[in-house]
C-alpha cells in the first residue's frame, strides 16, 4: 500500500479533514475486505466503528503510514473476534428487509460470476487454521508487513511467516487437489 504517506498520517493527526478523508478513502477498501473474508456480520457497519475508533487515536500515533496502517487493522481484527463472539452466543434473527436485498438489484448471472469465486476462495480459506487464516488475510488482504502482522496477532515475525508459509502450502495442495493450478 505505497499510496497512503507519513504526511498525510501527521496532518490527519492534527485534524486536517482532507488528510482525514484521504486516509480513509486510502485505508477504508481493505478493511472491508478484511472484516468480509472474516465472514462479520455487517463489514460496512464495522468499517465505520473502526475507523470512529482510529480517528481520534490519530493525534497520539507513531509511526507514519506504517503504523497507520497497523493501528487501523489492530483495530479491525479485534473489532472481527467480538462480531464472532457475539454471534456464537445465541441466533441472531432479522427481519426481511425488501429494499436491503440485494437480489433485487444484480442480475442472476452477475450474483453467481461474482459469488462463485468469492465463495471457492472462502471455502478453501476455511480450510486452513483459524491463525493461519488470519495471516494470509491480513498480509493479502490488509496488505500488512509481516512485523505489523505479528503486531496485530501479538505474535513474532518468526511465528507469523511460519503460519504464513504453512497457510500457503495447504492452499497450494488443496488448489492441486482440485487441478487449478498447472
Amino acid at each position: 500500500m505505497a499510496g497512503l504517506e507519513d504526511a498525510v498520517v501527521a496532518a490527519a493527526g492534527r485534524g486536517d479533514q482532507v488528510a482525514v478523508e484521504e486516509l480513509y478513502r486510502d485505508l477504508a477498501p481493505r478493511v472491508l475486505g478484511y472484516l468480509r473474508a472474516r465472514g462479520v456480520e455487517d463489514p460496512e457497519g464495522l468499517t465505520d466503528e473502526v475507523f470512529m475508533t482510529v480517528i481520534p487515536r490519530l493525534a497520539e500515533l507513531r509511526g507514519g503510514a506504517a503504523g497507520c496502517r497497523t493501528l487501523v487493522f489492530s483495530v479491525a481484527h479485534a473489532r472481527a473476534v467480538d462480531d464472532l463472539r457475539r454471534r456464537t452466543r445465541g441466533p441472531h434473527l432479522s427481519v426481511y428487509e425488501q429494499e436491503l436485498d440485494p437480489r433485487l438489484v444484480d442480475s442472476a448471472e452477475t450474483v453467481v460470476m461474482g459469488g462463485v469465486a468469492t465463495e471457492r476462495v472462502g471455502q478453501l480459506l476455511d480450510e486452513l487454521g483459524e491463525e493461519q487464516r488470519a495471516v494470509i488475510m491480513l498480509r493479502i488482504l490488509g496488505d500488512l508487513s509481516l512485523e505489523q502482522t505479528a503486531g496485530v496477532l501479538g505474535r513474532s515475525v518468526g511465528s507469523v511467516k511460519q503460519l504464513q508459509r504453512r497457510g500457503l502450502l495447504r492452499l497450494r495442495a488443496l488448489m492441486d487437489d482440485e487441478g487449478r493450478i498447472s
